[in-house]
């Protein structure tokens, strides 16, 4: 029997006449899964939006207007966007640390050009073209490389002929910060020939120091869901302070669960030292070996890429996926598959070139090794795992939510006796809407082993607390087909 208290807005208490109906849209959410990514990064002076400011960005334009073109935050917009424009992206940009330093460089210039030419200098995988001309001194090249540099505003680097050798280009990153250090310097990068009787030498960017401190964009990020999160710092402290929020925010009483993308620069050593050095299910760090291009697009070009797949199936592998825009390291100091596979034991994700120069993902991981009793695990080894979980718990969120806002709990053995409509949820009630939605997860292709969630789901309201319904489920999640083993046992 249907009684008065089933309905939201018509009241009981009613003498007027007349045909009341209203509408209940508790089984019409289907569970609308819009993600974010945020980027953080460092602006320039021009900038017109303040530092920790936090905006919504939809254009490269947009970008090199609110923070500066050529900063490292709107560069790392732009790689963003021309990979998916579609995907809701946000920035918080900051300033420069007080302390901070910036990282310097030189190109030293030898020789006459005894032929007109052009040389492909790249700085951080930028190409800039210097025009020689025939019998050209070095002091004349590097003139024309200052002019060059100067001219293109999207570099990374200013530059000027040193006050003593008028052979000598010095460089210095626009920004302070570790990050700097990691601006490749290098000539015909793509095979470009330069005009014979020229020379250079280049000194590495170095002794940056100081980078902005994370801590004021946290606190900046408030309440809002970031999903996946771009971040070009990769000193120990901002990712400690990183890694705090990631655990936060994946905790039950925030569950607003992200993964960080970040990239290091160096040797195979130096990279499987520093991937060793942390431990987290929520972050991923690519080693970039010694690339062309900087780490800030290392790692905003890896989450945007991972963002747009896992947004659409957290459960399907990252591997072989371009990595746009990319220019890795020459083919003499590409990593051996050997030498990949100690990486991806040291928390540390890998990649390839293709033969026409594509970078791709190799594999994709997170940096967590240890539990917290420091036994060695693999838990959560794939981002897929936590990424996999987080859609799972939103649609289980969603779905009770939605379905059961205003409902009172009562236990099961008196359910045939409740009114027809009655908001009342019993734990039986529960149990079926979960195992309903693991059929949807398992349609996705997200869990497997229905029979066994089945047997595991345990559903009752708390003894001590007639207002508390505990649950304890067990989805088994599908893997990722990344290795296929095979003997072929052949007869003739």
């Amino acid at each position: 029997m249907i009684t008065a208290g089933v309905f939201n807005d018509i009241p009981s208490a009613l003498r007027i006449p007349g045909v009341f109906i209203e509408f209940d849209d508790r089984l019409a959410n289907s569970g609308v899964w819009q993600t974010r990514l945020l980027v953080l990064g460092q602006r320039s002076a021009a900038a017109e939006k303040p530092a920790l400011s936090v905006e919504r960005v939809t254009s490269a334009e947009q970008a090199d207007r609110f923070y500066g073109r050529g900063s490292m935050i709107a560069e790392m917009i732009r790689a963003a966007l021309e990979i998916d424009p579609y995907m809701e992206t946000w920035a918080i940009p900051l300033d420069d640390d007080g302390t901070g330093v910036k990282a310097t460089g030189s190109i030293t210039v030898a020789g006459t050009a005894t032929v007109p030419g052009t040389l492909a200098l790249y700085i951080a995988g930028y190409r800039v073209r210097v025009a020689v001309d025939a019998a050209d001194a070095a002091a004349d090249i590097a003139q024309s490389m200052v002019a060059a540099i100067t001219a293109d505003d999207r570099l990374p680097v200013t530059a000027a002929v040193d006050g003593v050798d008028t052979t000598k280009v010095n460089l210095t990153c626009r920004w302070a910060g570790e990050t700097g250090n990691d601006i490749d310097l290098d000539l015909n990068r793509q095979d470009e020939v330069s005009p014979n009787g020229v020379t250079l030498t280049f000194g590495a960017m170095a002794n940056g120091a100081a980078n902005p401190d994370l801590a004021a964009a946290i606190a900046a990020m408030g309440d809002q869901w970031y999903h996946y999160i771009a971040c070009p710092y990769n000193d120990t402290a901002n990712l400690g302070e990183l890694k705090n929020e990631l655990d936060r925010r994946w905790g039950p009483m925030v569950q607003q669960g992200a993964r960080a993308f970040t990239a290091f620069r160096g040797t195979h050593s130096e990279t499987g030292t520093f991937g060793s050095g942390h431990n987290n299910p929520h972050l991923t760090v690519m080693g970039t070996n010694l690339a062309a291009s900087p780490t800030w697009l290392w790692a905003v070009t890896y989450a945007m890429v991972s963002a747009g797949s896992l947004s659409n199936d957290p459960a399907r592998p990252l591997q072989y996926l371009a990595l746009p825009g990319l220019i890795g390291p020459r083919t003499s100091l590409a990593w051996t598959k050997a030498e990949r596979n100690l990486l991806l034991y040291d928390g540390i994700a890998t990649f390839t070139v293709a033969n026409d120069g594509t970078v791709q993902i190799n594999r994709e991981i997170t940096t967590f090794q240890t539990n917290s009793a420091g036994v060695a695990s693999d838990a959560y080894l794939d981002i897929q795992v936590p990424e996999t979980l987080e859609r799972i718990r939103y649609e289980q969120i969603s779905r009770i939510l939605s379905k059961y806002p205003r409902h009172k709990l009562a236990g099961d053995a008196d359910a045939g006796n409740y009114g027809a409509g009655q908001p009342i949820v019993t734990p039986r009630v529960i149990k079926a809407e979960l195992l309903d939605l693991y059929r949807d997860f398992m349609t996705s292709g997200w869990a497997q082993d229905y029979a066994g969630y089945a047997e595991s789901l345990t559903a009752n309201i708390d003894p001590a607390d007639p207002k508390r319904m505990n649950v304890i489920d067990s989805p088994k999640l599908v893997g990722q087909y990344r290795i296929h083993a095979m003997q072929t046992q052949f007869r003739q």
